[in-house]
């Protein structure tokens, strides 16, 4: 028979007391740190709106200073330009100068310093045509994945071989493939030049149909239009009709440099 001494009954109470109080001590811990993790993720989300709000306009300055790239010129002028990135297509470029011509039309050519040290004479004859030289970069990399030197290098190298192979001091750049960050116009600017880009992409070098190559150039075309365009079969064919067009609106067709000057 089980018998319950007092001393026993004071010995269970005792535990019972202790169990109860570790009991209440775990669930305030586990409330205590429930609380504290809460705490933490209230401080975390106050913390990176207050960051998010301090950065953003740093970001946005740093944005505006290498995006200040130039897309056209003044709407309010008439003049437009048919810019021309050379890295290759000399073949076609004979046939385009020559209709160039046949209408008076100087407007520039951007060309790549490795292209134009294989192609001196090509190189010169768009020079004796009155046309503007612009830089296109050396080897026509990606300049969006480069460093600050390696930007300057690249736009230095190229201005240097056409330089000494024409005497032209170009101050227009059109970074290859329009892939550009910060590095890239803060270099170019460093050199003098302005960064170009366009207002209107033909796509010749993708996309070999004269149509759209006609219609892609043309449409809304306004004052300030930059006309980005390659040395292709298809381009060599459309660009009669484009000049054509261009002119028979009332506008003129010339160089990106004087297209970017205000109208008076």
């Amino acid at each position: 028979m089980l018998t319950t001494t007092s001393s026993n009954v004071h010995f269970c109470a005792y535990i019972i007391t202790m169990k109860s109080s570790f009991t209440i001590r775990v669930y305030s811990l586990k409330t205590f740190f429930k609380q504290l993790a809460i705490v933490g993720l209230l401080l975390c989300i106050v913390g990176s709106v207050f960051l998010c709000s301090y950065y953003v306009p740093k970001l946005n300055q740093v944005d505006l200073s290498y995006r200040g790239v130039i897309i056209s010129g003044d709407e309010k002028s008439n003049n437009v330009s048919v810019m021309i990135n050379v890295c290759w297509g000399e073949e076609y470029l004979h046939s385009m100068l020559e209709e160039l011509n046949k209408r008076n039309i100087q407007t520039t050519f951007f060309v790549g310093g490795e292209w134009a040290n294989r192609n001196p004479n090509m190189l010169k004859k768009i020079v004796e045509n009155g046309h503007e030289l612009g830089n296109h970069g050396y080897f026509h990399k990606d300049h969006d994945k480069l460093s600050y030197q390696q930007n300057l290098d690249e736009i230095l190298m190229c201005h240097k071989i056409v330089q000494e192979l024409t005497g032209v001091q170009m101050n227009v750049f059109a970074p290859p493939s329009g892939a550009y960050n910060e590095y890239t116009t803060k270099a170019a600017t460093h050199l003098g030049y302005k960064t170009i880009m366009w207002s209107k992409d033909t796509i010749d070098w993708r996309d070999q149909d004269v149509n759209v190559i006609y219609t892609r150039a043309l449409q809304d075309i306004k004052g300030g239009d930059l006309i980005l365009m390659h040395p292709t079969k298809a381009s060599m064919e459309a660009l009669p009709q484009i000049l054509d067009a261009i002119l028979s609106k009332g506008l003129n067709v010339t160089t990106v440099s004087k297209t970017l000057e205000q109208s008076v």
